[in-house]
């Protein structure tokens, strides 16, 4: 019978120097059995074999185990203490099923239970593969040490691949399950496949220096809604991010400088944990209205050709009267009401995530007075840098307005402070 899990012999004769030979922490395979050519014959033994001893140290079982520990079995921890010599065996980071049923095996064998009853194996060396720690990282920076013909380690949770001249996301990439950090930087890529979102641990996607056109909404319904933490698009291709992409509302550091983007995401205020936020050097105009509900911590928006506010030339889109879908729309959102596809209309419910809220709080739809005004960024940001070269801090933002009542409201309040 055999166990893999991380394995310290201590000495209880020398407590002071703790004698931990096979090292603390050390991956481990622990074998209960008998020495080869001893089939029918003698003891039953528990081998521990390391990396550093593959051929492993023996301790006799039976009628040697003075205690079990088992109160942290659950957590795949335990400890045994032994006679003979005078150490204790403390087993960790065991699978906890697989650990009971180990200990539960030495504790037969150390009662003297009939031994062709028990699973025993024979004690060989152990394989590298089975001692070796997991490999939990890789990096890659060239073309010749990409790996063509053999499979990365699942155990992965870090991997970077950056100049590789990849032109799409290698499959084997995607079955790595353990992924935290996916680094893909300085790479041909130009478009990503939805089934990044499969990989549920991922918290860091790097993709810096590539060819990327869009970023897919798919994704941002994937399950990289309660993982993705950092996200890096920056020096690539993208014109507009999808409407979905606010869903990545676990979002702490979003990088998206040196692309092409004529707007940011719409509602880009429901990224709630958004904490640095950097988008310098693209096409935007000026910002979305939910730009104010962020609380960053840095903001840079520098190089971009924001135009001058227009709070008195204001784009009239309105409807008199207002259409039945208007009032349905506002209704739902200002009463606060449940909707989705299996309860109103689906085109309503597409309008329904575009909706627009007015300064007194009210929602609009297709029907509303949309103006810039100045807004200074330190509203929204501890540290702001400078959105131009003259030392500016201030960028338009979007208003929206329901009513000629509540933008002359806004307007008296302008002047007045302008007088």
């Amino acid at each position: 019978m055999r166990l893999q899990c991380e394995v310290e012999v201590v000495s209880r004769l020398l407590p002071t120097c703790g004698l931990r030979g096979r090292g603390r922490g050390t991956r481990a395979l622990l074998s209960l059995g008998r020495p080869p050519g001893r089939a029918q014959g003698g003891g039953v033994y528990l081998m521990v074999c390391t990396a550093r001893d593959r051929v492993g140290a023996r301790y006799k079982v039976q009628e040697n185990i003075e205690r079990f520990f088992t109160r942290f079995v659950e957590e795949g921890k335990a400890t045994v203490r032994l006679r003979e010599p005078a150490v204790d065996v403390c087993l960790s980071k065991a699978n906890a099923s697989n650990l009971k049923n180990f200990l539960s095996a030495v504790r037969l064998a150390h009662q003297g239970t009939d031994t062709e009853a028990l699973p025993l194996s024979t004690l060989v060396p152990a394989k590298n593969s089975e001692v070796e720690k997991p490999k939990t990282k890789m990096i890659i920076t060239s073309r010749r040490d990409y790996p063509l013909t053999k499979n990365f380690p699942y155990s992965l949770e870090h991997l970077q691949a950056s100049y590789c001249r990849l032109a799409r996301i290698d499959m084997r990439v995607l079955c790595l399950k353990k992924l935290r950090k996916l680094d893909l930087s300085h790479n041909h890529i130009k478009q990503l496949p939805t089934t990044i979102g499969d990989l549920t641990c991922l918290q860091e996607l790097i993709l810096h220096d590539n060819h990327l056109e869009s970023f897919s909404g798919a994704l941002c319904n994937s399950t990289l809604q309660k993982s993705l933490q950092f996200l890096d698009l920056s020096q690539n291709k993208i014109k507009a991010l999808p409407i979905q992409f606010c869903q990545l509302r676990e979002l702490v550091n979003l990088k998206l400088d040196d692309n092409e983007l004529i707007r940011l995401p719409f509602k880009i205020g429901q990224l709630d944990h958004l904490r640095f936020l950097s988008a310098a050097r693209n096409k935007l105009p000026f910002l979305p209205s939910d730009f104010r509900k962020l609380c960053l911590e840095s903001l840079d928006l520098f190089g971009n050709p924001f135009e001058q506010p227009s709070p008195l030339v204001p784009n009239i889109q309105l409807q008199i009267p207002l259409t039945l879908l208007e009032y349905a729309a506002r209704a739902t959102i200002n009463y606060r009401i449940p909707y989705g596809c299996h309860l109103l209309p689906s085109h309503l419910c597409e309008d329904l995530e575009v909706a627009k809220t007015c300064q007194c709080g009210s929602a609009c739809l297709s029907s509303f007075i949309q103006i810039t005004v100045t807004m200074n960024l330190h509203h929204v940001a501890h540290t702001v840098v400078l959105v131009d070269n003259m030392g500016g801090t201030e960028a338009p933002i979007i208003c929206y307005f329901c009513s000629l009542k509540c933008y002359s409201q806004f307007l008296d309040r302008y002047l007045q402070s302008n007088g």
